[in-house]
């Protein structure tokens, strides 16, 4: 009797590759530079094509990518839970957590001292508190409240300070107000996602928002409360000084079409409204960075 041998391939050096390039979020990280890169740009425009500003964005995408890995090292056992996460490289299987770990944590510290060595200490810091905040109060308290939300918030307004302080070795008022736009924009962006998904998020255990109040009714104002305060806190860039009427104008009109779908789903909660929410904040935030870029660039 013949008996055949089934062996199990293992995988390709491409597929270890981009298993590692996704344990760095790339999309999220590609946002994280870009924003980076408008804060040095607003902070300093003709820093804009230099070698500070190259190896600021080198940095801050090696302790991001790290962040993100390290996230989803911890995170895993929830991971398996979603349907959304579950196949993501640790979760699936496919990485072993002590090889993302320590993929995670060597080049989340080699973006700090790439950062401190090349770019300035303030950029470091800066860094290093995105990374520590995200990290060890973000990551463990979303399972335990859905105020995390607000707290995962403060990491993700920090890029275009870390690209300010690269730019000018200081934080000025523009810098705040850069961070209180993204601060803002997140919650709207998050409660959205979180309804989208509350069936997950449910199935894995976090307490969101979304989770706690099956009606939506909470998620709806939230998202609406959040981006009504959008358009204020948007124009304070013009009211200081930093950006003009070409920015100002282009921040009420986007800041009105994101409100448009951000009342519909506080006045009706549905899934499909909550994606056209969703949809909404991806377009508003580069859009209204495009046009504050522009609108320096141009000198109105």
């Amino acid at each position: 009797m013949n008996v055949r041998v089934e062996s199990i391939a293992a995988p390709s050096v491409s597929a270890r590759v981009r298993d590692y390039v996704e344990l760095t979020k790339p999309r999220i990280t590609t946002l994280v530079l870009i924003t980076t890169w408008v804060g040095a740009f607003v902070a300093a425009p003709g820093l804009a094509g230099s070698w500070l500003l190259v190896h600021t964005l080198i940095g801050t995408a090696l302790a991001c990518g790290g962040c993100s890995a390290l996230n989803q090292v911890w995170e895993a056992r929830h991971d398996r839970l979603m349907h959304r996460t579950a196949r993501r490289p640790v979760p699936s299987g496919r990485l072993q957590a002590a090889d993302a770990q320590l993929f995670g944590t060597t080049i989340t510290l080699l973006g700090l001292l790439h950062l401190a060595v090349f770019v300035n200490l303030l950029a470091a810091l800066l860094t290093a508190i995105t990374v520590a905040v995200y990290l060890f109060v973000y990551t463990p308290l979303k399972r335990r409240t859905w105020m995390a939300t607000m707290v995962g918030a403060i990491p993700g307004a920090l890029p275009p300070m870390i690209g300010w302080a690269a730019a000018r070795g200081s934080l000025d008022i523009g810098a705040w107000v850069l961070f209180v736009i993204q601060f803002i924009w997140q919650l709207p962006h998050f409660y959205a996602i979180g309804w989208m998904y509350r069936e997950d998020y449910a199935r894995a255990g976090f307490p969101l928002l979304s989770t706690l109040d099956p009606s939506g009714r909470l998620s709806g104002n939230q998202i609406a409360a959040w981006t009504c305060a959008l358009v204020p806190a948007s124009l304070i860039l013009s009211i200081v000084g930093v950006s003009g009427p070409l920015f100002a104008a282009a921040a009420v009109l986007l800041g009105a079409g994101f409100l448009f779908t951000a009342v519909r789903v506080a006045l009706k909660p549905s899934e499909l409204l909550a994606r056209h929410a969703f949809l909404a904040s991806i377009i508003y935030l580069p859009l209204l960075l495009g046009a504050l870029v522009l609108d320096i660039r141009l000198g109105f």
